[in-house]
Formats: structure tokens, C-alpha cells, sequence
């Protein structure tokens, strides 16, 4: 297992995965700064448009970033954003009516062959179509109309950690200058700092936790449900645990049956307005004698629509660590790549 530098806070050999995460902070920091232009037109051609409805285009993680965004649109703008189904387009050839939508696309690479199609034939539909782009000399530019570049140059390591950090603070950008929401813009240009907090924080995860652990469950509600899809994904890729994403609210209706079995179950806390009664649905599980182990914000005074990000960059780290501990590369997971095509 090849890995890079020896981190010097920590003593141990540090992978890309680590190094690419810990960058989140300065990378995004500069792609608020570059993309402010960019995003005010956006927002203004937005407001034009008026748009009945958004769906979200994206693959593995990008797909789990457009669920954050559906539950941002929903809750600050109201409109109802739905999650497109690629095969409807490159599988079944059809097409869908999109007059009046508003698409975005992400994909950091911007080269999977079924994001394009679905990104063309989503523009014939009639919809105005944004991309959410890591690399902008992808042929997926040449298709959309306004591109949103994620900015955090090339991302080495499978595992997507700046970049999807990156998606979700250009995701935020776009929604609080859409809605013009004073206080959303000002709580976006602390996302960096909020990042560098959870780096320096103290892990909330160690070998521990899951040693010996094959399957769990991870529950968030609202946003912090969105998240718990990602990190479930982070579970499976980096350390090989199978890893199911529940809202908590969803994970009462059957699922909690599992808890008996002493099911392991990571408990993905953002301070919103769900977390009372995540917190209650919570509590059941532990009642049940549910085996959890607790994820939650650093900073307990940020804007609830960052938490998730600062969530988010200290479950990177101590995942990483993890997964080294386990005996597994977390730079290359088995059986994955980079870019991943289909159709």
C-alpha cells in the first residue's frame, strides 16, 4: 500500500484521500472568490425564469450531492427538485417534457458517457441546463448553458472528497444568491473556515467503532440525511463495510426491526430544524439497545446549512485513518475508478 507525505500532526503516513480532503478548505475558499461573478448572473437568469421545477443529473456521489440539493431548493426556494433517472434517456431512449425546468448537472470529470447523453437530451426537453464541472474542458461545457466550475483542480484519489465539498458549497452559493437571503450569503463565505475548524478538530471516529463491523446503517434526517448517503458510499468504497443510508424518520417504518440484531448504526447529527426529532427517533434506537456511534457538528454556532459540510470533512478524515488501519488503501479501492462509464 503506497501511500504520500507522513502527516505531521498525526504521525502516520498520509494518503491522497487525506491530503485532497484537507485542501477542501483553501480550494473552496477561492472558488467562492472565482465563481461570484458567474453565480450573480446565474441567480438573476433564475429569477427570470421563474422555474417550476429542478432535476438533478449526476451519478454516485454527485447524485448523493443533488439530494443535499433538493432538500436546500425545497426548504429555501420552494421549487420542487426531483432526481432525473439517466437509463429513462440512454437505455429506454425517451424523453420528458422540460419546459420550465431548470437541470443541473454534475459530474466532476464531465466525460461519463451517459451524463452527456442525459445532459442533450435533457436540453432538447426544453430545459435550461447548469453544470456543476471539476474539469471545464469537458465535453460536458460545450452542452449546457451556464457552467458552475467546481474549481479544486485535479482530484487523484477515487474516493471524491474536495470535490464533493466543493459541489455542495457552489450548490449553496447558487440558492442564496437566488434567493437573494442576506443571511445564507454571509453564512456561505464562512464554509471555509468551518472546514479548517473540523480539520483541526478531534476525531469521531476511530478504529474502534467499526472493527470487526461488516454491515450499519447510517441515519440523518433532512440534510443530514442527504449527507448520510454520501458517508454510507465512504463506508463501502474506503473500508469495504456495507453501508445503507436511512432518513431516520423512513428507518422506523421496518428497518429498525435490524436493531435487534445488533445492527451497528452511525448517528449523522446536524443541528437544524430536524434535529429534534432526529433526536427523538434516535433515542428510540437506543431504547431498542441499538449499538451507535455518533457523528455530529464541531462548531456548534454555525449556519445549520453549513453544519453538514463541517459533518462531512471530519468523517473524511477519520475514515481515512480507518481504512489504513484496516489494512486497505483508501486511494485505491478494489474494483473502482476514477471515471466510471456507462450508459
Amino acid at each position: 500500500m503506497q501511500l504520500t507525505d507522513m502527516n505531521s500532526k498525526t504521525g502516520y503516513q498520509q494518503s491522497l484521500m487525506a491530503k485532497e480532503a484537507r485542501e477542501a478548505s483553501e480550494r473552496i475558499k477561492e472558488q467562492l472568490r472565482q465563481n461570484l461573478p458567474t453565480v450573480l448572473n446565474l441567480a438573476k437568469k433564475l429569477r427570470a425564469l421563474e422555474p417550476h421545477s429542478v432535476m438533478i443529473v449526476g451519478r454516485g456521489s454527485s447524485d448523493h450531492a443533488g439530494v443535499f440539493a433538493k432538500y436546500l431548493i425545497e426548504i429555501e426556494a420552494g421549487v420542487p427538485t426531483f432526481a432525473a433517472a439517466p437509463s429513462v434517456a440512454t437505455i429506454y431512449n425517451r424523453s420528458i417534457n422540460l419546459q420550465g425546468t431548470v437541470a443541473i448537472i454534475i459530474s466532476q470529470s464531465g466525460r461519463s458517457p451517459d451524463i452527456l447523453e442525459q445532459a442533450k437530451q435533457t436540453k432538447a426537453s426544453g430545459a435550461y441546463c447548469i453544470a456543476l464541472l471539476n474539469d471545464t474542458s469537458a465535453p460536458l461545457a460545450e452542452i449546457v448553458d451556464c457552467v458552475v466550475p467546481l474549481a479544486v483542480g485535479e482530484e487523484k484519489s477515487v474516493a471524491a472528497t474536495k470535490s464533493y465539498l466543493a459541489t455542495l458549497s457552489a450548490i449553496l452559493q447558487i440558492v442564496a444568491y437566488w434567493q437573494q437571503d442576506q443571511k445564507l450569503i454571509e453564512a456561505v463565505a464562512t464554509i471555509p473556515e468551518a472546514l479548517a475548524t473540523s480539520v483541526e478538530g478531534s476525531n469521531q471516529l476511530c478504529f474502534g467503532d467499526l472493527d470487526q463491523v461488516a454491515n450499519l446503517v447510517v441515519l440523518g434526517r433532512g440534510l443530514g440525511y442527504a449527507i448520510s448517503k454520501e458517508i454510507a458510499l465512504k463506508l463501502k468504497e474506503v473500508c469495504a463495510i456495507h453501508a445503507e443510508a436511512f432518513s431516520s424518520a423512513e428507518f422506523l417504518h421496518g428497518p429498525v426491526t435490524l436493531v435487534e440484531s445488533k445492527l451497528k448504526v452511525l448517528d449523522v447529527q446536524v443541528r437544524d430544524e430536524s434535529n429534534q426529532a432526529h433526536s427523538d427517533q434516535i433515542m428510540d434506537i437506543i431504547n431498542r439497545g441499538g449499538d451507535l456511534v455518533h457523528l455530529h457538528q464541531v462548531d456548534q454556532k454555525i449556519h445549520p446549512r453549513i453544519a453538514p459540510l463541517a459533518v462531512l470533512q471530519r468523517f473524511y478524515l477519520d475514515i481515512e485513518q480507518i481504512a489504513i488501519e484496516r489494512g486497505l488503501n483508501p486511494d485505491q479501492p478494489g474494483g473502482l475508478k476514477k471515471v466510471t462509464e456507462t450508459l
